[in-house]
């Protein structure tokens, strides 16, 4: 059995004329959780993107999740991998009640009273319960949305989670809030990937790996101490230490709806 809860080697990506991913690898083992930094350009969304399988991307190389290849495959059939994706801006869906949509995922899953199981111990862990009657997103604060979708992680029980810029657009309790909930889902049958730009969320969790992306690469990798070094140099700073020319800020495109 797989230590590696995801393993990617060699991701190229394009969209379009743009090559975006050039040679990606990396990976996150069961137990832990890593954090990928880089600045705005460098290719963080787009490889999100890319292993979620969004469209409109021309990739190639590997992406393992639990030791299974999901590149290539459905965005269905990447779920079913146990491939999770917490968004950067989660959607709003007013007169869904949380309950219901949690409803449909057991129908999709079969998990029967092991999944309501989850979710009741879920929404009590992370004081949410009222929650599950209230329309998904509807009226949240945005640290009550990332709560809310980390209830929906821990309900699914993905073996990889990916937590895109999790910290956008929160205030400096929230950020702490999303922090622990996140530490709250670490699980020795879980790998975590926390995308994000700054390392003030990072204060407050135990990241066991911090990977830095530039120009569609990772360009290094570290220990928590590195989230300090970057917050202290910057990333310019890092760029030319690295002995990088303008390359290292990618081109890439902002989101874009599915």
């Amino acid at each position: 059995m797989t230590t590696t809860a995801l393993e990617i080697t060699g991701l190229e990506a394009r969209l379009g004329d743009l090559h975006i991913l050039k040679g990606v690898d990396l990976e996150v083992p069961f137990g832990e959780v890593h954090a990928l930094m880089g600045p705005n350009g460098s290719g963080k969304s787009t490889l999100c993107h890319v292993l979620m399988g969004r469209p409109g991307y021309d990739a190639e190389g590997s992406a393992l999740v639990g030791g299974v290849e999901v590149l290539g495959e459905p965005i269905d059939v990447r779920a079913q991998a146990g491939l999770f994706e917490g968004f950067q801006y989660p959607v709003e869906i007013p007169g869904v009640d949380l309950r219901e949509l949690l409803a449909e995922i057991e129908d999709a899953t079969d998990g029967g009273e092991a999944f309501w199981g989850r979710v009741e111990e879920a929404a009590a862990k992370l004081n949410m319960t009222s929650f599950l009657y209230r329309s998904v997103n509807d009226g949240l604060s945005g640290g009550e949305k990332k709560r809310s979708e980390m209830l929906q992680l821990l309900a699914l029980q993905p073996k990889v989670a990916i937590l895109d810029e999790i910290d956008s657009g929160l205030d400096i309790d929230a950020v702490r809030e999303v922090a622990e909930t996140v530490e709250a889902v670490r699980s020795p049958d879980r790998g975590l990937l926390v995308i994000t730009h700054y390392s003030r969320i990072l204060r407050y969790m135990k990241p066991d790996r911090i990977h830095v992306m530039m120009a569609g690469r990772i360009v290094r990798s570290g220990g928590p101490e590195l989230a300090e070094e970057l917050e202290e140099k910057g990333y310019e700073v890092l760029r030319r230490e690295l002995g990088l020319g303008a390359e290292a800020v990618a081109e890439e495109p902002g989101d874009f709806p599915l």
